[in-house]
């Protein structure tokens, strides 16, 4: 038999139970238990020092995942038109997750090549009338490496070698001072 918990609420805030009863298909005590649930998961990861991380991934209309991690290292390479965004977190779980952002791939013309002349005024077309310019999609990926050694082959060597220096310190460490 279920413990039976008695919950009082005030007018005020009878709407938003009611929402939540709604969109829980009727059951109030699995809206509130979901709430709970999540609550307790961010509240105990962000004691342990974990923050609560939210990127997109996907190609054009991106989705949003959320998880709790530690930053550990960053890393960004560009070759003058692109860049490569590397973000790489210890997840709450004692595993590590890389996010990699493409930007998107620009192209111009217009007698300039590859690369735009420099200058805001340039990039408005102000400063050329025949030139056409268009880029590819953006794209970020979420790969998750149960081990520093499986982290390796996801990312440049240096960025690796950044995060394996730092990869055992703890999230937050108690001083007693």
């Amino acid at each position: 038999m279920m413990p039976n918990k008695t919950i009082y609420v005030s007018d005020e805030d009878l709407p938003l139970y009611q929402q939540a009863q709604e969109l829980a298909g009727g059951s109030l005590s699995s809206a509130i238990a979901a709430a709970l649930r999540r609550y307790v998961e961010v509240e105990v990861g962000r004691r342990g020092g974990y923050d609560e991380v939210t990127v997109e991934v996907g190609t054009g209309q991106r989705r949003k995942v959320r998880f709790s991690g530690v930053l550990l290292g960053q890393w960004r390479h560009t070759d003058g038109i692109r860049i490569d965004e590397y973000r790489v977190y210890r997840t709450r779980t004692g595993k590590f997750a890389v996010y990699l952002e493409h930007t998107p791939d620009w192209t111009w013309s217009g007698g300039w090549g590859k690369k735009p002349p420099p200058g805001w005024l340039k990039y408005l077309g102000l400063g050329n009338p025949e030139q056409d310019w268009g880029f590819a999609q953006a794209e970020s990926t979420l790969e998750v490496a149960d081990s520093l050694e499986a982290l390796r082959e996801k990312m440049p060597g240096e960025l690796y070698d950044m995060v394996a220096a730092v990869a055992d310190q703890p999230a937050v460490e108690d001083l007693d001072i």
